[in-house]
């Protein structure tokens, strides 16, 4: 039976999807506590939407946003450490801030949690990500929490500052968009849209369990680059470039930038042969899935949010 939840804490709100899916929650009537520790992403957020508390704050360190969790029903957990260079920042936010936040749901009687973990726990891939959201789920799961647990593939559509929302930027950009080896990197990208309509669905039925939610549409990195090219109206060339020499380019590049948005970690990432469990995520959650080139236009042809940028 489905029961509509009156109020939710988000913590990484102002991320690519808390965004999303504060515009959707509102929709419903449902009041939200939207937390990040980014001040530019939350002033946005803040922006966007004014009639929603937003709190800036580092769940990593204790402080006046965990009172923030009460009177709340549900909390959505979307914080989460994606890109850097030092394990220390991986640890601190993924890890470190999510017993805090556990803590303080405990605390303040929050009876259902929707975790946003990653397709990359069942990842043949070792990397700080990688290994940091495999604890970050243990942790979840043993918070003592009545839980869902929605793993999803690489995400995209509004406020994506990275992933495919970079890519599409640097095409806008520059006339030649570099691919490395051959592009034939398969992957399973996964509408924000969709995946926020799974987390609403999983409030309302208070849904339990794992799921890996992955994109229904299979297509290889080079052909989703040029499938970006089409969306974004961009007349760049793409060109191969050798893997290693590609690999180097990254690597340099983050001699200079503390915060790169693309790193040679992911790149290995990119090019390790993962294929993830494609499941009825549509059946299971009754929400339709928007086909990739319908999704893609969306998020890069919107008349408001396909213009706002968030930072890294």
């Amino acid at each position: 039976m489905e029961q509509q939840v009156r109020k939710v804490v988000i913590t990484g709100a102002a991320g690519l999807v808390g965004q999303n899916l504060v515009h959707r929650l509102l929709q419903r009537g449902i009041d939200i506590v939207a937390i990040d520790k980014n001040e530019h992403n939350a002033a946005i957020l803040a922006q966007q939407h004014p009639q929603v508390e937003v709190v800036v704050a580092d769940l990593a360190e204790s402080g006046p946003w965990q009172e923030r969790f009460a009177g709340c029903e549900a909390l959505i957990s979307c914080h989460a450490q994606i890109g850097g260079l030092e394990a220390e920042e991986f640890i601190r936010n993924n890890i470190d801030a999510s017993r805090l936040v556990i803590e303080a749901a405990r605390a303040n009687g929050i009876g259902y949690l929707v975790n946003i973990s990653s397709s990359v726990v069942n990842s043949q891939a070792i990397d700080n990500y990688t290994e940091t959201k495999k604890a970050q789920e243990a942790l979840v799961l043993a918070s003592g929490i009545e839980q869902v647990v929605l793993r999803p593939t690489l995400m995209f559509g509004w406020f994506d500052r990275k992933h495919l929302g970079w890519l599409a930027r640097f095409m806008q950009r520059s006339p030649v968009f570099p691919v490395p080896g051959s592009g034939r990197y398969l992957r399973q990208p996964l509408y924000v849209g969709d995946f926020c309509d799974i987390i609403i669905a999983a409030l309302d039925r208070r849904v339990t369990g794992s799921y890996n939610i992955s994109g229904q549409e299979k297509i290889d990195y080079i052909d989703l680059v040029r499938a970006v090219k089409r969306a974004v109206r961009s007349r760049t060339r793409i060109v191969r470039i050798p893997y290693r020499a590609f690999w180097l380019l990254l690597k340099t590049y983050a001699l200079f930038s503390s915060n790169p948005p693309f790193t040679a970690k992911q790149l290995e990432a990119l090019a390790t042969p993962d294929v993830f469990e494609v499941i009825d995520w549509p059946g299971i959650f009754g929400v339709r899935a928007t086909p990739l080139a319908e999704a893609l236009e969306e998020t890069f042809q919107h008349p408001v949010y396909s213009s706002v940028t968030l930072r890294f």
